[in-house]
This record gives structure tokens, sequence and C-alpha cells, in this order.
């Protein structure tokens, strides 16, 4: 590799490369020093104007699950330094980055991971062949086909293959196909969440970014959605810079490379991984001090925005008006013709199967509870209580039992629309529904658990407790369908812009973009930092179309279709109390409700037992989602325990309370049963609780520091995804990629 690397990476190269990056850097950071002054006027205004969202009826956790590992377990990584595949010991842990350790004996005495993989950008290939085809078309000329000595050579028919268009790749192989649909899983969950990398809760630098990163790509007439928008700002920052310095790159280097396709092939990665090395290093330096820098004007900003609030609004409406007066007959017409006829076909392709998977989300949701409501009656009441709400207020972060949800988006196409509009992939949607479902699953069941726990202190007896966790259950359930129904339509409104926006931004520019600067001189040079005539300009544009893509969301409510409320349907302070229940400490079932002596096993121990335990005993004891962790590693690590079988399904709630209510009447000792809301066993035996009931249909709407990794916790996964990094600045939140309109609608580009 070093020979690869001396050779076609010499330091006149090197410099050339750094210059480059250097010039991008430097074009793009103008447009970010302009986009944080709107931002941050965007976010006062919208703080002293408090036009927000419908208020949920579900809670939210305000304190994150911690200290939670989402899998583990033992596969088979190839090594490209000799060539060979080593059996590794992997977690995921709570900030979702690939942790690879030599061993797991390696692991819980603290020995340094050999590898910490940060998944942005990464896609998830199932076969060789999926692989091969990605690698030739990256390097053309080299395509290689499967049968004549491919760069990779996989010893099972199971691989798993991260791969990425400018870093290195990783390979995995499991031994059953079982084991590579738990991995296939649980890796798609960390791109999920790793891609959207830019902090929500980041109101004007997060904005800002995705703005000036929308704003320098249309001025190199890029419009459209972008794949490659994943992960942190750095991140994002090194994909924007490879994808201009890219092709120039494998121009000039692909003639010189030397040897067969396949080892072409992988010289050309060794290459690309180590310029993007370099740039994401000279990214982050540049971006962290402009970052800086706007960091400490930022004070002297706000003083300006709070003083000449009123005048700074009055001047951007006063601009609105003379760019809406010059742009709108000619932004009406392109709306009618170009845009309207296909708001319903997009949207319908969009509610399809979102809605199967909000509902999936709900009917997951129904069993888990339910399956625990019959596990409480032959368990023997409280006395396991903690155990399984444990295991329940982890149910969003398991990637099997969400797995079902997720599933319901694959089959999303904008077929004869992607190409008219300039949509590159449907994976942007998708992944922001899931992510969607994923944070409905939660505040459904920690709404649920907040309930519960208020119930306990009751002391209720068993039966009585059965009867409250039905009542709960059905009780959030109402919640949930009012709060997935105000989600998925700012979803379907937010995509719906996402689509026609840049599309109607790509037919007027001819005619309008060259008018644009006349404009620049109504603005008053003192609020020049707040206002500019191209976000404006945007926003008139937005306004255009954001009234039919309204109107379509709303007979679609209307119409009942796909069970949303209508937006009448307004439930302000059904619940008043509720919110208050939220703000105590978050609840410790196993330390409140769990076994107080002996051994709880892997997966659940309480404080005074981590105390006296080793710093290896607690790192082996972490509480865990899932996992395939054996006990004792003999054999194979791939022989994990299944999920017990699920039991048939009642055909209504009435059958469920019947059941319940017979399970309350039994007077012989109840049967030892199964767990059925908890981690994959390590042995399944057949569950002897009721079966599981069905969900209820929804009903219709009615009238109404990063640093060193101390105790259980793992190393935090690396923002460079590029290499094998074990520490990094930070985790990786979710993605945020709005700009605001005067209606107060965040709308995603």
């Amino acid at each position: 590799m070093g020979d690869v690397l001396s050779t076609h990476l010499d330091d006149a190269r090197r410099q050339h490369i750094a210059e480059k990056t250097g010039r991008i850097l430097t074009e793009f950071l103008r447009f970010y020093e302009d986009q944080y002054g709107v931002a941050l006027f965007n976010s006062m205004r919208h703080e002293i104007e408090g036009t927000g969202l419908p208020q949920a009826q579900l809670l939210w956790r305000k304190v994150p699950l911690e200290e939670r590992i989402i899998f583990s377990g033992n596969l088979f990584q190839y090594q490209e330094d000799n060539k060979k595949w080593r059996n590794r010991f992997s977690l995921v842990p709570h900030n979702y980055g690939l942790v690879l350790y030599e061993n797991k004996v390696a692991y819980e005495r603290q020995v340094p991971p050999r590898a910490v993989i940060n998944s942005a950008g990464y896609k998830i290939l199932t076969s060789v062949d999926q692989y091969l085809e990605l690698v030739g078309n990256s390097l053309p000329g080299t395509t290689s086909k499967s049968g004549n000595a491919p760069i990779l050579k996989c010893p099972t028919q199971f691989p798993l293959i991260l791969w990425h268009p400018y870093a290195r790749h990783y390979y995995f192989c499991m031994m059953t196909e079982a084991e590579q649909d738990k991995w296939q899983a649980v890796m798609q969950d960390c791109v999920r969440h790793c891609n959207n990398g830019i902090p929500e809760d980041s109101k004007v630098e997060g904005p800002a970014f995705t703005d000036a990163i929308r704003m320098y790509r249309q001025s190199k007439e890029l419009y459209g959605t972008w794949e490659m928008l994943c992960g942190n700002e750095v991140q994002i920052l090194s994909n924007l810079v490879m994808e201009e310095l890219g092709p120039e790159l494998k121009a000039e280097l692909s003639p010189r490379l030397r040897g067969k396709p396949q080892e072409r092939q992988r010289q050309w990665i060794q290459i690309s991984d180590a310029v993007y090395r370099m740039v994401y290093e000279q990214a982050e330096a540049r971006f962290q001090g402009v970052l800086s820098k706007l960091q400490l004007a930022r004070p002297a900003m706000e003083a300006v925005i709070r003083t000449d609030m009123d005048q700074i609004i009055t001047s951007k409406e006063h601009l609105a008006s003379k760019i809406r007066a010059f742009i709108l007959p000619k932004a009406e017409v392109c709306v009618r013709n170009h845009v309207q006829p296909y708001i319903p076909s997009i949207l319908e392709a969009l509610m399809v199967p979102t809605s199967q998977g909000f509902t999936e989300v709900r009917d997951v949701f129904f069993k888990e509870v339910t399956d625990m409501n019959l596990n409480v009656i032959n368990e023997g009441g409280i006395d396991k209580l903690g155990e399984y709400m444990e295991k329940l207020s982890q149910l969003a972060y398991h990637p099997l039992k969400m797995q079902s949800c997720y599933d319901k988006m694959e089959p999303l196409r904008l077929d004869g629309l992607q190409q008219r509009f300039d949509v590159s992939s449907t994976s942007v949607f998708k992944q922001r529904a899931q992510i969607h479902m994923r944070e409905q699953m939660d505040n459904a069941v920690y709404t649920f658990e907040t309930l519960l726990h208020q119930e306990l202190g009751k002391g209720p007896t068993k039966e009585e407790l059965c009867k409250s966790i039905q009542r709960i259950l059905e009780r959030v359930l109402k919640k949930y369908d009012y709060d997935s129904s105000s989600v998925r339509k700012r979803f379907f409104r937010e995509a719906l812009l996402q689509v026609t926006i840049p599309f109607l931004l790509k037919k007027l520019a001819p005619t309008c973009k060259s008018e644009l600067p006349r404009f620049q001189e109504l603005i008053f040079e003192d609020f020049a930092r707040f206002i500019l005539v191209e976000n404006t300009y945007e926003e008139v544009v937005l306004q255009t179309v954001v009234r039919d893509i309204l109107q379509a969301v709303k007979e679609a409510a209307v119409q009942r279709k796909h069970n949303l409320y209508r937006d009448s349907m307004v439930m302000h302070n059904s619940d008043p109390n509720l919110h208050l229940l939220a703000e105590g400490a978050p609840i410790d079932w196993g330390e409140e409700y769990g076994d107080s002596g002996g051994d709880r096993g892997e997966g659940s121990c309480s404080p005074g037992s981590l105390e006296a335990a080793t710093l290896s005993e607690k790192r082996r004891r972490a509480k865990q989602v899932m996992s395939v962790v054996q006990d004792e590693d003999t054999g194979l690590p791939f022989q994990a325990g299944s999920e017990p079988p699920s039991p048939a399904s009642p055909d209504s709630v009435t059958e469920v309370r019947s059941l319940l209510s017979q399970g309350l009447r039994a007077e012989s000792p109840p049967p030892e049963s199964s767990l059925l809301n908890g981690d994959p066993a390590q042995e399944s035996p057949q569950p002897t609780a009721a079966p599981r009931a069905s969900s209820p249909p929804a009903s219709p709407a009615q009238h109404l520091p990063p640093g060193k990794a101390v105790d259980l916790e793992p190393p935090k996964p690396s923002d460079q995804e590029t290499g094998e990094q074990v520490s990094s600045p930070s985790g990786c939140p979710r993605i945020h990629t709005t700009t605001e309109d005067s209606l107060g609608m965040q709308t995603e580009f």
C-alpha cells in the first residue's frame, strides 16, 4: 500500500490536492458565513413569534438512554494487509459506532479496539456481485466479472460489505443466513443513525450549514437531492470536496495504474481513501476555524437583531414584495404546468409505504405490551415487572423488532417522477421516515413507562396491575394515532417541497437568477448580514407552491386516506397533567422493581452491583438491547440463540381481555414462560403465555466529551469515517436540512 501511495501521491500531487481543496473550502465557507447571519435571525424571530408545531400528545425522553449496547457478537472480517479473514468480537454502543475488538476477552480487559467505524455515507451490500459492480463503475475500464479473479473472495455465501464512494471499504462475512440478516439490520441502523449527523437542536449552525451546502451546489448548477448529504458537518464538507476533486483525480491517475483489473481497482480504493483522509483533515481545520470566528461574533449580531427586529422584518417584507412582483407570473405558470399535475402522484407514492410503516410501529408496540401483560400474569406479577420494562424501554432501539417497520418503506418508488424532478435517490425519504418511526415508537414506549410508573405508586394488586396495563395501552395508542398523523403530514409536506422546490428553482434560473443582483440595493447595509436576496427569492418561490401542497395533504386527511387526522382535529391540553410527569428523574426499572438480590444475568444490573463489580465485569454486564454474545466462547460465535416463536394472534381486544381474565382467575401456580419482549434468548423454550393479541385498527379521525471510555461506555465512533479511528470529536445525531419560510414551515432540501 505504501508503494502505491508514494508512487501516485507524491509531494507535488499532495500539494495540488491541498490547494484545490483549499479553493473549494474557501468558496463554500463564504456561503456559510452569509447563511449564518440569516439562520441566526430566523431562529430569534421564530422564538419571538412562537409559530410552532401542534402540541404532541406523547412524551419524549429528555435524558437519552445511555450505557446501552445495541448489539454484540462475533463476525469474520477481511484483513487487507495480510489478505486473511479473522474472527472479531464486535459491538454497537448507543452512539451507533461499529466497534471491532480482537476478541471478547480483549473487550472485557479494555484493550483498545482494532477499529471504530463511523458508517455515515456507507451502503450495506449483501453480495459480492453487488460490490464488484459498484467497484467496476467507480473506475472505468477495470470491470472484472465475479468468475475472473475478483478483487474479493468470500469464504461463505453470506457476506456483508460496507461500501463508500470515497473512503475505505470494510468486508465481513457470517456463517448463516440468519446471522447475515441480523447483522444487516444492525449495520443499516448504524448507517441510518450516523447519516443524520447534524444535531436537530442546532437551530443556527445546522440550518446555516445545510443551506450553505445547497446554495453552493446550486451555484454549480447542481439542483435536486444529494445522496452524500450525510454525516456531520466535516464529513459532508469532505464529500462536497470529493464530488468535485474525485473525477479530476480519477481522470489523471487512472491511466497510470498498472496491473490486472482487480489490482488496479484495489490501488484506486487505497488512493481514494488516502485523499479522502487528507481532505477531511483540511476541511475539519478550516471549518472549525470559521465556526469559532462566527460564534465569537454571535453576541454582537444578536444585540443588533434584538434592537432592530421590527426594522429587519419590515425591510425583508419590502424586499420580498418586490421580488414577488417580478417572479410571480413566471413562477405561477411553471407551477401550474410542471408541478401541480404531479403533486397527487408524488403524495400517493409517499403515503402508502409511510403509513404502512407507522401502522406496523403501532402493531409492534401493541404486541410487545400485550405480551408483557400476559407474562406478568404467568410470571407472578410485579416481581418480574422491572425486568420486562427494562427491555420494553429499549424497544425502539432493537434492530430486529423494528425491522418490520423499516421494511415497509423499501417499496417506495417515484417511478417516472425521479427523472422529471431530478431526484437522484429515494433513500433520503426512506431514512427520514424510518427515523420518524423510531422516534414515535420511543415516544409511545416512554409515555407508557411514565403512566405505568405513576400507577405503580398506588400499590396495585396483580389483577389491578394487568387491568391498568391494558387501560394505559389503549390510552397511549390514542395519543400515538394523533401524533403519528401529525408527523406523517409534516413529513409529506416536507418531502413534497424537497422534490418540487429545487425543480422550480432550476426551471426559473435562466430567466430570473440573473436579475436578482439588482434587488440588493433594497437592503439596508446594517441589515445585510440578516437578509439575503437569494434566500428571500427562494422563500417567494416556495410560497407559490406551498398552497397546492398543503391543499393536497389536507384533502388526503379529509378523505381519511391512510388514517390521517384532519387539520381541524387539534388535541390541545387533552392531558394537561401528563407532561408534568415527564419532569421527574428518569425511571430505572432494574433498580426500582428488579430482583434486589442475586445475579440478574447479563443485560440488567443494578447500580449497587456495578459498584461492587470490577471494571471488566461492568463492561461485560452492560445492558444490551439485543445480543448474540455467548457466555462460553466455544465453537463458532454465529450460533446465536433465536427469538422465541410468536404465538398465534387472537382476533380482537375483547379476546385479549378474556385471556387476561382467564389468567387472573387461574388458581394453580403459573407455569414458567419465556420473556417475549426481551433479548433473543440463549435457550428458546415454548412460551406458556396466552396467544398474543393483534393490534386493534387505528381509530379514524373523530371529533377531536468524547474522550476515554470509562465504566460501561464504549469508545465513540470516529467522525472520520475513512479509517480505524478510536477517538472521535462527537457522536452523530440527526441531520437537519431546512430553511424556514415566512409561514414558519420547516422545509427540507
